[in-house]
């Protein structure tokens, strides 16, 4: 027996997105370059930063040695620029764009793909917040430490002054280790790397040892500065001596 037409309205339905053609969109060239430079420069700056930071396990002489070092490099400010900076603010912008077209509802769809894209973009901002406030406080108000470098471990004890800025830093540091470890991880998928379920959990377990190893090494540096006697942040006779000569 035949049905009765429908008397409803027609459903629309939305036209969807057009497919993209070869040459077309710029989307997959933008979002290849945003993980690269998450891994190259800025991971590699992350992993320098926590390397000469750690430092401070040995004192206050180890640690102005290395800042001293890291300052006497040619064109350090163009260096850091190109090397860092730009790198940094094309990645966390871009980053931001992600997370503002992308979708993630954790309540109504609580699965750990979901779980893991917003703790990815939530640690990011607060990484990127973080280094913006760490380096404001540190490279571009008070003593220059490029300049004095053994004003650089007393200056980065008077951040630990205050309860709430202990805080802020272990967030910090906590959220830049997740964000860069799971970023690997993203990385190897998104590039072939890893290939396959069991080759993707086996650098999952990396992974997250990676990010528990930076985690780690963060917590004994501040560790390091909180407990050493407070440094002289002011330049010594010294330094203000042979900055004049030069």
């Amino acid at each position: 027996m035949a049905a009765a037409p429908s008397t409803a309205a027609p459903i629309k339905l939305p036209g969807g997105v057009s497919p993209l053609r070869a040459g077309q969109g710029h989307s997959f060239l933008w979002r290849r370059l945003h993980s690269l430079t998450g891994i190259v420069p800025v991971g590699l700056f992350l992993i320098e930063h926590f390397f000469s930071n750690a430092y401070a396990t040995k004192g206050p002489g180890a640690y102005t040695k290395q800042v001293a070092f890291l300052s006497s490099f040619p064109f350090v400010v163009t260096l850091e620029l190109l090397g860092i900076w730009l790198p940094i603010l094309y990645h966390s912008l871009y980053g931001f764009y992600i997370w503002y077209r992308g979708d993630s509802n954790i309540r109504d769809y609580p699965w750990a793909g979901n779980w893991m894209y917003a703790a990815q973009r939530w640690t990011g901002a607060i990484a990127f917040f973080y280094m913006g406030w760490h380096t404001w406080h540190l490279r571009f108000s008070g003593v220059h430490i490029l300049t004095y470098p053994a004003a650089a471990f007393g200056k980065v004890q008077l951040e630990f002054h205050s309860p709430a800025a202990v805080a802020f830093y272990a967030v910090g540091i906590f959220c830049a280790s997740w964000h860069f470890a799971y970023g690997l991880w993203l990385f190897a998928a998104k590039w072939g790397i890893t290939q396959g379920p069991v080759s993707r959990r086996r650098w999952g377990y990396v992974c997250i040892l990676i990010a528990l190893v930076f985690m780690a090494v963060g917590a004994v540096t501040m560790h390091s500065f909180m407990t050493t006697p407070q440094q002289p942040v002011e330049p010594a006779a010294s330094e203000l001596d042979s900055f004049t000569m030069r």
